[in-house]
């Protein structure tokens, strides 16, 4: 088998380079600087000189993310490897065709795009220019799988498939914040507490850097022509503007030390001692349903309550002839604001699985509080809004993945599979729309765009077609 070279000796050359010597492939090591190059991972042979790439069959560049850099780079290689050679580049946000034009083999060129750090993260998508040949992206995939990757297909589109797909996680909670529903410190512990997610979309600004976070926002919606899904946030510019860049500038959307506060410990489920009203249909109300049953309630659907005055009444969207009354009342705050469903009362807002986290808005009552402390549940009280917070951005990440998979980005499955390993999403989005359910997704994102008026929320339609297709 013909070597495998790797260009740029930093955390992600080194990386891909050191997997490479792993899967026992004779792997060549390339970077200008010698202080670099004398950090070269075990079992990689460390070269100075980029003709002795000339007999690869693969080189992978991992150089910074500057596209006259790389068509200069690889206009260099052309000149260098023999022309069935496989080039491929590690980009995350340029264009894999913009990065072939020029060269005498574009058909030879890929994306080949490893997570950081590679070591770790068990995804690589292979990306297609637009002429790249079929033995190219198979020569790619075959050194993916070599190395011990998932490998997941992705078309020549702004982020392919997980930056893309990934972008309402920090977009959406940018928006939230900017319009006063919750704080940075609120979005992400119901984020992780009530999503399943190991980090809330502020603290992964900050890991990442909000330059680095405002520049590819910037080159999205320049390389969309103003998508209003991908418009940059003012808030991200200010906060970059004024220095605050994350972790390495010591001060981001947290300080550093100590970073983001440890999140509280829930209640212990259990203690319910009387009756409790579930009225509506769908997961959420089965589900609340299930959990008040397992902590010690009484549970009733309306009508059912033979004269007993309930506890509490959850209204999960209910729609019936039956009348809601006889006891509190709590509202799926999701079709529309609280203020307009019941200015007076409180909303609740939760997206299944149920997590460790409700989010309440509106009115503070004391049965309220009891009902979702007994279900084991940490109680965060949020501004008013369509979906609160978490409701808002799975619906947004579930719609840019219909967007995506409508635009022939990825197929469903490696959708799903690019966002739980390239991210650690806790489940796929696709797979979460399908759990919660495409028709309170879309109900969601309806009375957004009620609400607010705006484009960003308007459904994909692939996702209108997917739901039109249910039994």
């Amino acid at each position: 088998m013909r070597p495998v070279g790797v260009v740029g000796a930093g955390t992600m050359g080194a990386g891909i380079a050191s997997l490479a010597a792993e899967a026992r492939l004779r792997t060549l090591l390339y970077d200008p600087d010698p202080d670099a190059l004398a950090r070269a991972p075990e079992g990689v042979e460390a070269v100075r000189d980029l003709d002795a790439l000339a007999d690869c069959g693969l080189v992978i560049e991992a150089a910074p993310e500057d596209l006259a850099l790389k068509r200069e780079l690889f206009a260099r290689l052309a000149e260098v490897v023999q022309g069935d050679c496989v080039l491929a580049t590690n980009t995350s946000s340029l264009s894999v065709t913009a990065v072939a034009a020029g060269l005498p083999h574009p058909e030879c060129v890929v994306g080949m795009h490893f997570f950081n750090p590679p070591a770790r993260m068990r995804l690589v998508e292979v990306v297609a220019g637009e002429a790249s040949s079929p033995d190219s992206l198979r020569v790619a995939r075959e050194a993916g799988e070599a190395m011990g990757k998932h490998v997941i297909d992705a078309a020549d589109a702004p982020g392919f498939v997980v930056n893309r797909c990934n972008r309402p996680f920090g977009l959406e909670a940018l928006r939230l914040v900017q319009d006063g529903v919750a704080t940075p410190e609120q979005v992400d512990r119901v984020c992780r507490m009530a999503g399943g997610f190991r980090m809330g979309p502020f603290e992964l600004m900050d890991l990442v850097g909000l330059d680095v976070g405002l520049a590819v926002s910037r080159s999205f919606y320049e390389q969309s022509f103003g998508e209003p899904r991908w418009r940059p946030s003012p808030l991200l510019a200010r906060r970059a503007a004024a220095g605050h860049l994350g972790r390495k500038a010591g001060r981001g959307w947290y300080e550093y030390p100590p970073g983001r506060p440890a999140d509280p410990e829930p209640p212990k489920p259990g203690g319910g001692d009387g009756l409790v009203v579930v009225a509506g249909e769908g997961t959420v109300a089965g589900e609340l349903a299930a959990a008040a049953e397992n902590a010690g309630w009484d549970v009733a659907e309306p009508g059912d309550a033979e004269g007993e005055v309930p506890f509490l009444i959850l209204d999960c969207g209910y729609q019936g002839e039956v009348p809601l009354q006889g006891g509190p009342q709590a509202i799926l705050v999701a079709v529309a604001p609280l203020a307009e469903l019941d200015p007076a009362g409180t909303g609740f807002h939760v997206v299944p699985p149920l997590g460790r986290l409700v989010e309440l808005t509106g009115r503070r009552q004391e049965p309220v509080e009891r009902f979702f402390a007994s279900l084991g549940m940490h109680l965060e009280h949020v501004g008013d809004a369509p979906g609160l917070v978490l409701g808002r951005i799975v619906a947004q990440l579930v719609n840019e993945a219909h967007f995506a998979l409508g635009d022939d980005v990825a197929s469903a499955a490696d959708i799903d599979a690019g966002m739980k390993l390239g991210l650690n999403h806790p489940r796929g989005p696709l797979e979460w729309g399908e759990l919660w359910g495409l028709d309170a997704v879309l109900a969601l994102l309806d009375g957004l765009q009620a609400e607010y008026r705006e484009e960003r929320w308007r459904p994909a339609p692939e996702l209108l077609r997917a739901f039109r297709q249910l039994p």
